[in-house]
């Protein structure tokens, strides 16, 4: 039988489209192979966020061109949002010309077609449209990361256009899945074993099907699966989360205590620039609404150090921003330029040495503050969702809690009766990014 790997750069929009393209794949009688190096059709699955992204992605992808010379039947496939970008697919077809079959995000479902062309006419298969998605996820049948938890697509595509971001130029404009098919596809994911899923949008808080249901619609329905145990999402932009949705931390039993709120940067001005369109006290009084209804709510976010025209002051307002909330955790960020986007045209650019001292001060100040709210779950016991055995003992176990911290403990359970399951874990120690504990 054929053997396949799959490459997965970026977010887990990417990685549920790997899932996708793994369930596909498998239908076709392909089996998954760890190695990359003993399989015969490799795909790897671009992400375009960060410059550092295309240059590991090139990089890796030129390691594969002396497997291609030594076996002609092994098939090397580029897909994801970096295709999406004309430049991306010329540079392919110029360093790379090797590279049997490059496609896009929007029509993942083409895959097995373009397999087939390849074997059959021999020829290379370039396949990229823009905003034309030609799957909805019912069709689809994902192989998943773990058997307890799954990932599910509510919206796709973008429309905020930051000034920052490639996303809505790779991903194509918003679209919502109709709030009925979501739901029975959570029903059919809770009957094979899931017990927490993860919502997925790019903006997630604009979601509005064709009947109106809005996301706190959405979330109530979900919240009514019986079996589920527990609903998580991803991504809130503050401009559109709605009080609605605030409400729902008290009102649905399983949505967890958790939320991811990207700030990108505190001051208001840069704000502007980035076409965020909210400001550092709408913020703040977003944070407060949420911390009114859940007072134990964890917040994450994310940070942009550097973007054009960012001053000392821009930047210390920054600060000033992560001290008021004080994060549970966040992803920072140098900003990189993405051809295609306005802020990559913008004079003002800031000097490398200036955006790394600035990062390594936001980050020193965002790691302490994580330390010290870990510091609180010290001799305390919290419930985990135990999602597998450590890599480096038998007997210890990782998984998250309804806040998303992360948990490594010690148990005298085998693997097959712990995960996937809610256990209690005494909390014995505290690090900057997961807690340390025992199974009661």
């Amino acid at each position: 039988m054929s053997k396949y790997h799959i490459i997965t750069y970026g977010c887990q929009m990417n990685e549920h489209d790997s899932e996708n393209i793994a369930g596909m794949l498998e239908a076709l009688g392909y089996i998954q192979e760890e190695d990359p190096y003993k399989a015969d059709l490799v795909i790897m699955n671009t992400c375009s966020v960060r410059d550092n992204a295309d240059k590991r992605f090139f990089g890796v992808l030129g390691q594969f061109k002396k497997l291609k010379k030594n076996n002609p039947d092994f098939m090397l496939c580029v897909c994801g949002c970096m295709p999406q970008q004309p430049r991306i697919v010329e540079e392919i077809n110029m360093r790379f010309s090797w590279v049997d079959i490059v496609f896009g995000t929007q029509n993942i479902a083409k895959l097995p077609e373009l397999l087939e062309l390849r074997k059959t006419t021999g020829k290379k298969q370039r396949a990229i449209v823009d905003n034309n998605p030609d799957i909805t996820e019912d069709e689809m049948h994902p192989v998943r990361m773990h058997r307890h938890k799954a990932l599910v697509n509510i919206t796709f595509g973008c429309n905020n256009f930051c000034t920052y971001c490639i996303v809505p130029y790779t991903r194509g404009r918003e679209k919502s899945r109709m709030m009925s098919e979501i739901v029975c596809e959570v029903e059919r994911l809770v009957s094979d074993g899931v017990k927490e899923v993860m919502l997925l949008g790019q903006n997630v808080d604009s979601y509005r099907d064709a009947l109106g249901n809005s996301f706190a619609d959405l979330i109530h329905a979900v919240n009514e699966v019986e079996g589920l145990e527990r609903i998580r999402f991803m991504t809130s932009h503050p401009k559109d989360i709605s009080d609605e949705m605030i409400d729902c931390f008290r009102t649905c039993d399983k949505l967890c205590r958790n939320i991811h709120l990207p700030v990108q940067s505190g001051s208001d001005r840069v704000l502007r620039r980035m076409n965020r369109h909210y400001d550092s006290k709408s913020y703040l009084e977003i944070v407060d609404k949420l911390r009114s209804v859940a007072p134990d709510i964890t917040i994450s976010t994310d940070v942009i150090v550097g973007f054009p025209g960012e001053s000392e002051e821009d930047f210390e307002q920054t600060l000033d921003m992560a001290r008021k909330v004080r994060y549970d955790s966040a992803f920072t960020f140098i900003y990189s330029p993405r051809e295609g986007t306005p802020a990559a045209k913008f004079e003002d650019q800031i000097p490398d040495d200036v955006c790394h001292d600035r990062f390594n001060r936001l980050v020193e100040l965002m790691d302490g503050i994580s330390y010290e709210k870990n510091l609180k779950y010290k001799d305390t016991t919290v419930e985990v969702m135990v999602d597998g055995v450590s890599k480096t003992s038998d007997n210890t176990f990782s998984g998250r809690t309804d806040g998303f911290k992360l948990v490594n403990f010690t148990s005298d359970k085998n693997e097959e009766d712990i995960v996937g399951r809610i256990v209690k874990v005494r909390i014995d120690d505290t690090k900057t990014f997961s807690l340390e504990g025992h199974e009661l």
